[in-house]
């Protein structure tokens, strides 16, 4: 039997219980709340749809197409997944699209790209990008999903070790396919959801539809098993300061130049940055993410100086000194950075090979940025949400970065 591969919302980080984006889109929607009704919502529509549909091919391309590539059909890069299959548009409303792209997926390469989380997306830009989506995967109308029945997560784990577990991984570490493990994920995504998704596959995509191949017991069984990994209803909001634009560019100016190997004449590990970090050598560090994903946790010294922002690399000095580039990808938007530089004559430059994962996984200094006013005063506590292990090392040819 093939693996099993479910389909996760936009782009690949954490979800707020409390907004009202999630609670409009968890609570009685296709894809969100395991409470609420399953009736189907109408999507981002009306007499303007094709003038909101032309802005979010923009946003889209400028934001998107990174990971999900061009026409949104997934996979370029970090096994981001397709966006515009049938099935999937067919089963999740904008509700549970909004709550994908505005609060991300932790542990994986999708920051929260609402403004209100750090994000360059305003709501307007939001809903322009989903009925973009909406648009090219041919606008299929919402289905009413069949509620899941009562399942047995510990008969749901041999079927699922035995069919999902080589593409989507488990509670300790990702695999080439959406995570289901990931806490935002399941926050969102409703067992109705879930169980359309395994009955009725992604085509086009490698996940086969398991209809006709498990029983409706077992597949309820997988369903509860997935649902057992849920440690809590959703994340708390973003609470942390966004960048300024006038932390400091180089960091330990006085230090010495560092003397890097470069794999492949294009990557240095993280286990060589780390230790030019503990031996004050002069660098510039840019964390080529969304700057809400800067906020949450960077590598100390780190720029938010996002892929997407290429305007911002007129404040780097072109002297020579060292500029170094991380994802989480780990290569696609640190490399285009690094492209980005070389092709205005920056000389010394690289892309951190394993990215920001691994740099965490192998428990290398992080900073985080300061509380907002507000949220220290309620006594929030500043932790960063939890992080999953990094997925094996992805194929990156024809990106130009690996």
């Amino acid at each position: 039997m093939k693996t099993l591969i479910f389909v996760s919302a936009v782009l690949s980080v954490a979800s707020c219980g409390n907004s009202s984006a999630s609670q409009g889109g968890a609570q009685g929607s296709n894809a969100g709340s395991n409470a609420g009704s399953n009736a189907p919502r109408s999507s981002t529509g009306g007499s303007n749809a094709p003038v909101v549909a032309a802005s979010g091919k923009a946003t889209w391309l400028k934001y998107c197409a990174l990971c999900h590539g061009a026409e949104a059909k997934g996979y370029a890069a970090d096994n981001a997944p397709s966006m515009v299959t049938a099935t999937f548009l067919a089963s999740a409303d904008d509700g549970f699209l909004k709550n994908s792209i505005v609060f991300g997926r932790p542990g994986t390469a999708m920051a929260p790209y609402g403004k209100p989380q750090g994000g360059p997306l305003s709501d307007e830009e939001v809903a322009g990008l989903i009925q973009y989506i909406r648009t090219l995967g041919g606008n299929p109308p919402l289905q009413a999903l069949p509620p899941a029945g009562v399942g047995n997560a510990a008969a749901g784990a041999k079927i699922y070790a035995d069919n999902c577990q080589k593409c989507h991984g488990d509670t300790k570490q990702r695999s080439t396919a959406v995570h289901l493990a990931n806490n935002s994920f399941l926050a969102h995504a409703s067992d109705a959801f879930l169980l359309y998704a395994l009955r009725s596959g992604r085509p086009g995509t490698p996940m086969e539809a398991f209809a006709d191949k498990l029983t409706a017991q077992q597949q309820n069984d997988v369903i509860a098993f997935i649902r057992s990994w849920q440690t809590k209803p959703g994340d708390p909001p973003a609470v942390f300061q966004s960048p300024t634009g006038s932390e400091p560019v180089v960091i330990n100016p006085k230090g010495k130049t560092p003397k890097f190997t470069l794999r492949e004449g294009r990557f240095v590990s993280v286990d060589a940055v780390n230790a030019a970090l503990k031996a004050k050598q002069k660098m510039i560090i840019i964390d080529a993410r969304a700057p809400s994903d800067w906020s949450l946790g960077h590598i100390p010294g780190a720029l938010a100086i996002p892929y997407y922002a290429a305007k911002e690399f007129d404040r780097l000095p072109n002297d020579g000194t060292w500029v170094l580039a991380y994802c989480a990808c780990p290569h696609h938007a640190s490399g285009m950075v690094i492209d980005e530089l070389r092709n205005r004559g920056f000389k010394n430059t690289a892309v951190i090979d394993e990215g920001i994962l691994v740099w965490k996984q192998k428990g290398y200094p992080m900073k985080t940025a300061e509380l907002k006013p507000e949220a220290a005063a309620a006594g929030a506590t500043g932790q960063q949400p939890p992080q999953a292990a990094p997925p094996p090392p992805e194929d990156h040819t024809g990106h130009n970065h690996n």
